[in-house]
């Protein structure tokens, strides 16, 4: 892993603190192995894989020769206010300073694939509650709570599926818009306080929320319709977030960037 015989004082994100929510697997996990790479330490976010979160902290903290963690799993529901807050605190306990990085990467998608007149009320109510408020109360605590003495970044991840309108999203879809829309007002309501925040949006990756109840043939027909003929990787993702909260991307504000090999242009 990059960055294991680097000096720590040489890394990027040396010094910051990173919150990644989803992290224990998908996209989240390999957004958390990448800051951590670049210096970071972090708190692990899982709503129910522990085993999987323990595992990648006692793994980061193994890459370091340091007496204290540099990375913790903390279990928090990010569609819970109280659980956001608690996340927050205990960043602050762990490490003795404010977060620095939140990288919102929790998120479900229905993988029955409804057309939006065979869509319950209920999966609609599940896929908003932890896309779209989760986002909004994760996006929230970050705007009160993330320093102001630099380096403060903000990471929300949507879907180039807004963008594709493909049936049997529209819930999903409409999720991701509504955190796409917040995250470009919340760049400019955050005026002053020295955090920028962008959304990024993946193509098709892959990963366990991906493949889930899609046929070879889907699978197939989305991998031949991207340019690069293949499938993203989490790593891919990764890159560019690691990009986006480091001092080199601190003029990119507000933005939505679209990382979808040439899915959806």
């Amino acid at each position: 892993m990059a960055g294991e015989t680097t000096s720590a004082s040489s890394l990027p994100l040396d010094g910051r603190v990173a919150i990644v929510t989803g992290a224990s697997r998908g996209i989240g996990r390999a957004i958390a192995v990448h800051l951590h790479s670049l210096g970071a330490k972090l708190v692990i976010n899982y709503a129910s894989n522990s085993n999987l979160a323990d595992i990648l902290a006692s793994e980061l903290n193994s890459k370091v020769n340091c007496s204290s963690p540099v990375a913790v799993a903390v279990k928090a529901d990010v569609s819970k206010p109280e659980e956001i807050e608690a996340l927050f605190d205990q960043a602050e306990k762990e490490f003795g300073c404010q977060a620095h990085i939140l990288v919102n990467c929790a998120g479900v998608l229905d993988p029955k694939y409804p057309t939006l007149a065979n869509t319950t009320v209920e999966d609609f109510d599940s896929v908003i509650n932890v896309n779209t408020k989760g986002a909004f109360l994760c996006c929230r605590e970050a705007a009160n709570r993330l320093t102001r003495e630099g380096g403060g970044r903000i990471i929300t991840i949507s879907t180039s599926i807004v963008g594709a309108s493909l049936p049997g999203y529209s819930a999903y879809a409409a999720s991701k818009a509504a955190v796409e829309t917040m995250t470009k007002i919340m760049a400019k309501e955050l005026k002053g306080s020295g955090i920028t925040a962008n959304c990024v949006a993946p193509g098709p990756v892959a990963t366990e929320l991906f493949f889930a109840g899609k046929t070879e043939e889907t699978i197939k027909r989305l991998v031949d319709s991207c340019p690069l003929g293949r499938l993203g990787e989490p790593n891919d993702i990764a890159q560019l977030v690691g990009f986006l909260v480091t001092d080199a991307g601190e003029w990119v504000n507000g933005q939505v960037i679209r990382a979808n090999g040439g899915f959806v242009v």
